[in-house]
Formats: C-alpha cells, sequence, structure tokens
C-alpha cells in the first residue's frame, strides 16, 4: 500500500469545496447570498405551499360554479365544466407529484448506508 500524500488530498478537497461553491452560486444560493438570495426564488416547501393553494383555489371556484348552475343561477355549462377539468386536472397533477415523491422517499430511504 501507498501512503496517502496530504498536499494532493487537500488540492482534492479544495477543488471540491470550490466546485460546490460554483455550484451554489449558479443555483442562486451562495455562502454569502444565502440569506439575501431566499427572496429572490421560493425554496422547495413555499413553492409546494403555493401550488397547493392555487389547486385548492381552483376546486372552490369549481365548486362555486357547480353550486351556482344547480341553483339555476347560471346558465353557461360550457363554463362550469371547463372550470371543473381545470380543477381535475390540477388536482390529478398534485396527486402524481405527491407519488413521485414518496417514491423518492423510500428511494432514499432504502439506499444503503
Amino acid at each position: 500500500m501507498s501512503t496517502i500524500d496530504q498536499s494532493r488530498l487537500l488540492q482534492m478537497r479544495s477543488s471540491i469545496l470550490n466546485q460546490n461553491q460554483a455550484l451554489q452560486r449558479a443555483a442562486g444560493g451562495g455562502a454569502a447570498g444565502g440569506a439575501a438570495g431566499a427572496g429572490a426564488a421560493p425554496d422547495f416547501g413555499s413553492a409546494i405551499a403555493s401550488a397547493l393553494q392555487q389547486v385548492n383555489t381552483q376546486q372552490a371556484k369549481a365548486s362555486d360554479l357547480s353550486e351556482a348552475y344547480e341553483r339555476g343561477d347560471t346558465h353557461d355549462i360550457v363554463s362550469v365544466m371547463i372550470e371543473r377539468q381545470k380543477a381535475s386536472l390540477g388536482f390529478e397533477t398534485t396527486l402524481q407529484v405527491r407519488n413521485k415523491l414518496l417514491s423518492a422517499y423510500r428511494d432514499i430511504m432504502n439506499m444503503p448506508v
């Protein structure tokens, strides 16, 4: 076996750290701009929360329009059906994203350490 060259090891570490910093800057979350860059782009949690809020709003709108049609307040069945389809599509998309996230979580949890 050969001995570990300390200077070579430090060079590799430095190179990895430089690459990591470059990736963080490219992603907009550099070490110095981490707190300042947080307002520029939403994090994953707030993006998911915003998407869920939009889906919820669309479903409420479709429900309100359906109820208005059932009461006879509106006779525009086309707009009712379009809003219901939008709500259905948003729900299906949310369900698929949830399934993919759960699948990724299971894959990560089953990785050998």
